[in-house]
């Protein structure tokens, strides 16, 4: 690995940060990011922002905090892309010998970065911080994100690191590594587990947001959901595949007994609950085959396109030309 030292031979670290309509949170976000890059001597700092299309005045924040301190870069993209290809687009443009990656609400405290280092310096490419515990959160989403993380285990030969999110600091070869993934229907918190890679865990309390309001609403991290179940297993076309075999059998035997039971009774004109109920369960049970043919049929779909990620607006100050990842 070829590290990034400058002049003074101090080794890099970027932060990336992606950002949609954060314009509230920037401001304390910088001030603690500042203290930290301050007292940290022995290291150089970059703070990458992606504005991920934000309709706020976020991008002319990060321009102005730019202009009085040059440790703080951007990348604007030219729409709403989505966290996940930010992320991808922060990856592209990260200068450091290791990236710590973080959110700009301020749930993921800073002051954490420092014990991050530590176990990089030790030896550790992937340093990922495991909630303990989620304040100003609901039961019913804490709920939720506790069984989604058990059900994907279930499902997938590859670890995941359950109740951990991004917040976490990746060696620069995990980072190369990631950058070779270019799925456009993406789960990023499954790509950490399956490049591997030498894994450090540590534990810290999420805090609440700092200002504004969450961009994850159900319906977004249902579509999260379905993307990291459907971008890491087919365990789910395993499981319908062995669900419609039971049913069939079930069906058959079924068959058989009616046969039977009109040859040795004779004809029987009553059943009409039972058999409409027969077939509207089987009908409901081929439609959510159908629909999770479809889910992966519709990610073949968009990965044969092969189109870029996304495109660039601007990088700094400079605005750019056919930039795409």
């Amino acid at each position: 690995m070829i590290l990034n030292m400058d002049s003074n031979g101090k080794k890099l670290i970027s932060i990336l940060i992606p950002a949609y309509n954060e314009h509230e949170s920037l401001p304390p976000l910088y001030d603690r990011l500042v203290k930290l890059m301050d007292s940290q001597t022995n290291y150089d700092f970059e703070v990458l922002f992606v504005n991920d299309g934000s309709k706020d005045n976020t991008l002319d924040l990060i321009k102005f905090l730019r202009k009085k301190d040059t440790r703080i870069n951007y990348v604007n993209l030219s729409r709403n892309y989505g966290k996940e290809v930010a992320m991808a687009a922060g990856f592209d443009y990260i200068r450091g010998d290791a990236l710590v990656l973080m959110d700009a609400d301020l749930q993921d405290p800073p002051e954490l970065i420092p014990e991050m280092i530590k176990y990089w310096e030790e030896g550790y490419d992937d340093v990922y911080a495991r909630r303990k515990s989620r304040k100003g959160e609901s039961p019913l989403k804490k709920l939720t994100s506790w069984g989604f993380y058990r059900v994907l285990q279930s499902m997938t030969k590859i670890e995941i690191q359950k109740d951990t999110g991004d917040f976490r600091l990746l060696d620069r070869r995990c980072v190369e590594a990631i950058k070779q993934l270019r799925e456009s229907q993406r789960y990023t918190k499954g790509l950490y587990s399956w490049i591997g890679y030498n894994k450090k865990e540590i534990l810290y309390d999420r805090d609440p947001r700092i200002a504004g309001k969450t961009k994850w609403n159900y319906r977004r991290l249902i579509n999260l959901s379905i993307d990291g179940i459907t971008s890491f297993t087919t365990s789910p076309l395993r499981w319908a595949a062995i669900l419609g075999i039971i049913i069939s059998c079930a069906g058959f035997l079924y068959m058989l007994a009616i046969i039977l039971k009109t040859l040795i009774y004779g004809v029987d004109v009553s059943g009409y609950a039972s058999m409409m109920v027969v077939i509207l369960f089987l009908g409901g049970i081929q439609l959510i085959f159908l629909g999770l043919i479809g889910e992966y049929l519709g990610r073949a779909f968009y990965e044969a396109k092969r189109r870029p990620l996304y495109f660039i607006d601007s990088y700094n100050e400079h605005k750019e030309t056919n930039m795409k990842g």
